[in-house]
């Protein structure tokens, strides 16, 4: 009875001794995403500009993914896919306010119930889980660093952190917390254009930041006994095919990306795997590198395996771009990478021998019929899985579409249950209609709202079905105080993308300026539920309930608005 009675006792004591024994031996864990990193601008993958020596020295004790690609082309898609280990039909987040599902497997919520430490240093303001594009990003980090600290719907000043800003204060957050094990995300904003004269410079500039790391770790005595994974969210095209930036083609040089693997003591270092791989894998292998069992809604699989089987079979890798048809009404595009072909499905379907044709120039769809037929029905086949090519963008509820209905808005339903089939605008047509709009957003984001609105103005005028240019218009006009005018363009900006949380902050921003608090009410309801983190979208809900007499609500979001950072 007594010897019953003392291990009831001590149990709780031995579990926890126990425990904390196992979390000794896991490794700590840090993820460096270098936004915007072609791969073919790593030294250590042939490149011969000498950019990345840091790189290039760890990549020599990594284990190295010849061929590794991304699953979108765009920074908060594909972030959410490295982070979640699911594809962006499952994560259905957008570069526009969707939040990223609770219910989805999440990789420092995992760690941190299985005894690690988690913070996350951002140099973008996109993945700003408070102010930026990222909401739902912040779950399970025990500290959550992004960019600036400020709203992005101020739009003024800088809209990224250095590399070498983002590793000083990671180092300085692992001084003052020095108890292991700990995983560490840091994400490098440096390559990112045009925010340097060429991609080049950002390359060089995100690889020094990465040595600094290096070193900060060494000095700390944390190298050796850790790993570190280093990727990119996406490429950047930098011309190729007509596109400047990034977000619409699914090309090499954008969804092509660098990925190696420091494993702890060095283990594997030096092996190179030829085969093609996802970063919806990168997920998947960090959990079983910390000895934590990925759960069966991951999507990739462990690349340790992979490497350690030196099997050499490959599996297809799938990528996708919905950002033309959300920011202009376009078809969106979808790829499917299987042996030496390149399929991507758009209205005008493209096939490409890159083994004899790397840079994708030569279209084989009109020649090569029965490979494309192959192609398209393997890809078909992937996409049956998630119910065929369906919309990865969050809906709105039936409430919420009745309450904008009776504001006037129409054809949201049909917006909502638009066909998903492959069809309208394929984005190689119009690719420089998106240039001109990329461009004139990131002179909206830097606080050069004329400029903006003229670059906007010349496409906006002439084709109102585009949401980019509709909200650049709407916002711009909103900062130059014409808020009639920006009522007029933010409203169609909702009709083309209903579930755009940062339409619905503008136009509930603009609508407390005109007195309109009741119509303002309804978008700041939706801005809350889809940013639930943003203190000014609770301040102005905040303001615009006390206009129409309801006190306690106007109290409730007043105090949540300034325990979020708010008045």
């Amino acid at each position: 009875m007594v010897k019953q009675w003392l291990l009831g006792r001590l149990a709780p004591a031995i579990m926890l001794l126990a425990a904390t024994a196992q979390a000794a031996t896991r490794p700590n864990i840090i993820l460096i995403t270098l936004d915007s990193a072609r791969a073919d601008r790593m030294g250590f993958l042939g490149a011969k500009e000498k950019l990345t020596p840091n790189l290039d020295s760890l990549a020599q004790e990594s284990l190295v993914l010849e061929h590794a690609y991304a699953q979108a082309p765009s920074t908060v898609v594909s972030h959410a896919t490295i982070l979640t280990g699911t594809y962006p039909q499952a994560t259905r987040v957008n570069e526009f306010g969707s939040p990223l599902p609770a219910t989805l497997p999440y990789l420092p919520d995992l760690l941190r119930t299985h005894g690690y430490r988690t913070a996350a240093f951002v140099g973008s303001i996109e993945l700003d889980p408070k102010n930026g594009s990222a909401p739902g990003f912040g779950r399970g980090f025990d500290f959550y660093d992004a960019s600036l600290g400020r709203p992005r719907a101020e739009g003024s000043g800088a809209i990224a952190r250095s590399g070498v800003e983002v590793v000083a204060r990671a180092m300085a957050w692992l001084t003052r917390n020095p108890a292991r094990p700990f995983f560490l995300w840091m994400e490098l904003s440096d390559a990112q254009a045009p925010y340097h004269s060429s991609s080049n410079a950002g390359v060089r500039s995100a690889d020094a930041a990465a040595g600094r790391l290096i070193a900060a770790l060494r000095g700390q005595k944390l190298y050796q006994d850790s790993l570190l994974v280093v990727t990119a969210d996406h490429g950047e095209s930098l011309g190729a095919h007509g596109e400047e930036t990034h977000g619409v083609f699914l090309y090499d040089e954008t969804i092509r990306v660098p990925l190696l693997m420091r494993l702890p003591g060095t283990q594997m270092a030096g092996k190179r795997i030829a085969t093609k791989v996802s970063l919806v894998s990168v997920a998947p292998t960090i959990l079983e590198a910390a000895g934590v069992g990925a759960p069966p809604e991951m999507q990739g699989q462990s690349l340790l395996r992979i490497a350690k089987s030196n099997s050499g079979a490959e599996q297809p890798v799938y990528s996708r771009s919905e950002f033309p048809q959300q920011a202009f009404g376009w078809s969106r595009l979808e790829s499917w990478r299987a042996g030496k072909y390149l399929y991507i499905r758009a209205p005008k379907p493209e096939l490409y021998d890159l083994s004899a044709d790397p840079g994708a120039a030569h279209n084989l769809a009109g020649s090569s019929r029965a490979v494309l037929d192959t192609m398209a029905g393997q890809l078909q086949g992937f996409d049956n899985h998630f119910g065929g090519s369906n919309s990865s963008a969050a809906s709105l509820t039936s409430s919420e579409m009745q309450k904008l209905a009776s504001l006037g808005y129409v054809g949201l339903q049909k917006q909502e249950m638009a066909a998903t089939a492959v069809a309208g605008v394929d984005p190689k047509d119009a690719i420089a209609i998106a240039n001109k709009l990329q461009g004139a957003l990131l002179s909206l984001e830097a606080g050069q709202a004329e400029q903006a609105s003229r670059d906007a103005e010349s496409i906006g005028a002439r084709q109102a079905d585009l949401y980019l240019a509709q909200y650049i218009l709407g916002v711009a006009n909103f900062r130059k105080q014409q808020y009639a005018k920006a009522s007029q363009y933010l409203h169609r900006a909702i009709e083309l993308l209903p579930d755009a949380a940062w339409a619905h902050y503008y136009m509930g921003a603009t609508l407390l300026k005109t007195g309109d608090f009741k119509a303002a009410a309804v978008h700041l309801e939706i801005v809350c539920s889809r940013l639930p983190a943003f203190a000014a979208g609770h301040e102005g809900l905040s303001q615009a309930y006390e206009h129409l007499g309801k006190s306690t609500e106007s109290q409730r979001e007043r105090a949540l608005a300034a325990k979020l950072g708010g008045s």
